[in-house]
């Protein structure tokens, strides 16, 4: 049975609202979202906020007992990016130490293994393809002085399932505030309003199997479709701290918000790929150095697709072909987030 392990891609979310679809497969016009209309506040970039508390809510959806109603503070190490765990532990676990992505790309693919990958700032990137699931995603990045390629980040994803878009995005902001909601979703082009209560919920007319909720007031949801997927998004910016030991160059105009992810999925097919997708399939052979702190996923022209919305990279297996008696069985959670090292995006199980 699949299950989530910890990467900052976790935990329970909801509210209830209709939403009208009319798809537009290109998506959001703006893939990073509206300017932040208050403008520059502090030119060394967000500074540090109490540990965000979460908990667990109180319905029969939180299969674990014991864990209901149960609340907690992120630890030091994820102080604002954190979910609980209400179906095992009852205890808090960083967004990060899920299967998924996170911060400078690091992902952790199903076989267990993290890796790095790069990508290019302003590109888009198949990160899982099904035949009928795809998802991609947005990077933005900034280079420093000294470097001879990216910082990247993932500001957004696109989930592609059946004739559904569906868009989670973190909104370009000059300074971040914690008690501002950053996230923003739409659905086959229409925007999805969400409010702002932990515990919110938002559930499609035409897509009954399909949830999104907050496991806070702000800046953290779970989307779930029923019986193929979890995803858990997390909008973190860049911190004034971050910037300044890794030489990110935060600017006043721009805390680099993007999105920590993990995901857990129910059902894929052995023929699933993309730069996270295909380290869940059978005939999965890891190839990086183990010598390595951290191995780095190269082959980018695989990866690319020509725009967010698009399942058109060269691995791409979406609309290819019946879902099959081929499944995987006993499919692992995964966390995908930015490393603090300024290597890529991360993803593990």
């Amino acid at each position: 049975m699949a299950r989530f392990h910890l990467i900052p891609l976790v935990a329970a979310l909801l509210l209830t609202a209709a939403v009208t679809t009319s798809a537009q497969p290109n998506g959001p016009k703006n893939p990073q979202g509206p300017k932040d209309p208050q403008g520059p506040k502090d030119p060394q970039g967000p500074k540090d906020k109490d540990p965000k508390v979460v908990k667990c809510n109180t319905g029969i959806d939180v299969k674990n007992i014991y864990c209901r109603g149960k609340q907690a503070s992120c630890p030091t190490r994820c102080p604002q990016s954190c979910t609980m765990d209400c179906d095992n532990t009852c205890k808090p676990v960083c967004v990060c130490d899920r299967p998924g992505a996170c911060g400078d790309p690091r992902f952790i693919g199903g076989d267990g293994n993290s890796f790095y990958f790069h990508g290019r700032k302003d590109r888009d990137f198949c990160i899982v393809s099904d035949s009928d699931l795809h998802i991609n995603a947005h990077f933005i990045g900034k280079r420093g002085p000294s470097m001879n390629r990216d910082f990247t980040w993932i500001q957004a994803i696109a989930v592609l399932f059946g004739e559904h878009r569906l868009y989670i995005g973190a909104r370009k902001t000059a300074a971040w505030d914690d008690d501002t909601d950053h996230l923003e979703i739409s659905f086959d082009g229409e925007f999805v309003h969400l409010p702002e209560a932990d515990g919110a919920e938002w559930k499609s007319l035409y897509v009954p199997t399909l949830k999104i909720s907050r496991t806070k007031t702000v800046n953290t949801v779970m989307i779930e479709l029923k019986g193929r997927f979890k995803i858990i998004a997390n909008v973190v910016p860049i911190t004034k701290d971050d910037s300044r030991i890794h030489n990110y160059g935060v600017t006043s105009d721009d805390c680099l918000a993007h999105l920590d992810l993990a995901f857990k999925f129910d059902v894929l097919t052995r023929n699933v790929h993309g730069v996270v997708g295909q380290t869940y399939r059978p005939d999965y052979v890891n190839k990086f150095d183990v010598r390595k702190k951290m191995s780095v996923l190269g082959g980018e022209n695989s990866y690319s697709t020509s725009s967010l919305f698009s399942a058109d990279c060269a691995v791409a297996q979406f609309g290819r072909g019946e879902r099959a008696a081929e499944l995987i069985s006993d499919l692992a959670d995964v966390k995908c987030a930015s490393g603090m090292d300024g290597p890529g995006v991360v993803c593990k199980k």
